[in-house]
């Protein structure tokens, strides 16, 4: 297998240990930079966004295809404000018992039907129900909880729900870091990978012994390192040739008060064209 992927100057591993960190830790792009320079690898800021762009979503992927099975049957369910560019938006967060992120979603609105939809897009991810689902008092939840999760039991209280509301910290960090996000699609898709790296990478050093922890984090950076040099270039272009096709697809078809705007410019063109000397 190839140490580069197809159409990248710089090595898989180079790549990868650039992702990791700026996912991983509250770095700039610059930072970033400027640690692979101290290592003998010269590249711009820029360089170092677009990996984090396309190969991102790409590696968070493999990382949730390996664990895929590694949550709780206990859900704890919490929203957030954040504001984007003047206008507010709600992150909801599920995490499990231990503190892993399920899902996230970034939606206008924090009603019932909200609530729904990310649950639904939970339940596709995981395929089943959990055991327990623990909410603040958020009433949104009361009614999503009777549409799909009937069978589970949901508690709710003031306090109850600190593992979920804990979890948005490194959300709020990072966004100090980027001066805020700038586009709502952009934050949708990279706090959702950044989810996944820190499943992986972030190990609980607080509730294991040092040797332990130390076990854990290298088994964590040898998936990683398999991660990165595993993905063949076949499968990034076909990746980034998906997320074209469906941008057209998304395409709307023009409204009939665009068309006739459309034909109003032609019909003034014409004749602003026969006045013409």
């Amino acid at each position: 297998m190839s140490e580069r992927y197809k159409g990248y100057r710089i090595s898989k591993v180079v790549i990868g240990y650039a992702v990791r960190l700026y996912f991983r830790y509250k770095l700039s792009l610059r930072d970033v930079s400027e640690l692979l320079i101290e290592r003998g690898v010269c590249v711009t800021y820029e360089s170092i966004r677009l990996w984090v762009k396309n190969l991102g979503p790409v590696y968070a992927q493999a990382i949730r295809k390996k664990r895929r099975t590694s949550f709780t049957d206990k859900w704890h369910i919490d929203e957030v404000r954040v504001k984007i560019k003047g206008e507010v938006f709600w992150l909801w967060r599920l995490v499990d018992s231990t503190g892993e992120e399920i899902e996230i979603l970034l939606q206008r609105r924090r009603n019932a039907k909200s609530a729904i939809r990310f649950l639904k897009k939970a339940l596709k991810r995981i395929g089943q129900p959990p055991r327990v689902m623990v909410t603040d008092k958020l009433k949104s939840y009361n009614k999503a909880h009777r549409v799909l999760l009937r069978t589970s039991e949901h508690r709710s209280h003031k306090r109850l729900n600190n593992r979920a509301e804990n979890s948005h910290q490194p959300t709020r960090e990072k966004e100090r870091q980027m001066r805020r996000f700038k586009t709502p699609g952009y934050a949708q898709r990279f706090l959702s990978s950044m989810g996944a790296f820190l499943n992986l990478l972030k190990v609980k050093r607080y509730s294991v012994s040092a040797k332990e922890y130390r076990q854990k984090l290298k088994e964590s950076l040898s998936i990683f390192h398999e991660i990165v040099v595993s993905q063949p270039s076949v499968y990034l272009k076909r990746k980034i040739l998906t997320q074209f096709i469906d941008m057209i697809n998304n395409l709307t078809a023009p409204s009939p008060q665009f068309l006739e705007r459309a034909k109003y410019g032609d019909i003034l063109h014409a004749k602003l064209g026969n006045m013409s000397p």
